[in-house]
């Protein structure tokens, strides 16, 4: 108990506790953030687009069984051990989750919808922001959770890539000195996080901001 006390006050490896989990949950929110940019609107050009479906579709289903620990040795050849690296890992993890998740919402929208908004003389644009969006939304939520919730679960592996601060370098070190009480408090201190970041409440709290937007 006394050594769990002092690594929780004065922290491991030379950083607090703070400090570690303040790594990772940068890593997972860029890597979310990055992911989210261009996943998104590639699956709304793969949905309303056949050649955007043509040319992505098979890249998005070859690379979605793909474990994310098998792109590490690229990942380090590619963009070497830095900061980038890890995140670019983490954005793959999720980017072809996001990619497919909005398929249903966009390929599966009733096309009375388009034609009833035409009728009433709605543009693309407004189409595309009053009804498209908005019906795809409830599975563009969905993924967002379960991307939330890969990248989380990558982060050990994207911090394998020579991290010296993060909730999985901590894992990862204590684990080689077989120190069971840190690799405890490394596995408490990335659950705890990742039950607040995948649960319904960001998705909610989203979902009525976007609804205000519109």
């Amino acid at each position: 108990m006394s050594r769990k006390v002092e690594i929780g006050t004065e922290g491991y490896r030379g950083s607090t506790l703070a400090v570690h989990l303040g790594y990772s949950l940068f890593r997972v929110i860029a890597g979310f953030l990055a992911h989210a940019i261009v996943g998104i609107p590639l699956r709304y050009a793969m949905g309303l687009n056949g050649w955007f479906r043509g040319w992505f579709d098979p890249i998005v289903e070859f690379m979605r069984p793909v474990p994310p620990l098998a792109l590490i040795p690229l990942i380090i050849i590619w963009f070497g051990i830095g900061e980038t690296g890890k995140i670019i890992l983490l954005f793959l993890a999720a980017l072809w989750i996001m990619a497919i998740a909005a398929r249903p919402g966009v390929l599966g929208m009733n096309i009375t919808k388009v034609h009833a908004a035409y009728s009433l003389g709605a543009s693309k644009w407004q189409i595309m922001r009053y009804v498209i969006v908005p019906n795809s939304l409830p599975e563009i939520f969905t993924g967002a959770r379960v991307a939330m919730g890969v990248c989380w679960g990558t982060v050990v592996a994207a911090e394998l890539v020579a991290a010296s601060e993060g909730a999985g370098m901590m894992i990862m070190v204590a684990s080689k000195f077989t120190l069971a009480d840190i690799v405890l408090m490394g596995i408490i201190l990335i659950g705890v996080p990742r039950r607040d970041l995948i649960s319904q409440q960001p998705v909610i709290l989203t979902a009525k901001i976007w609804s205000l937007m519109l």
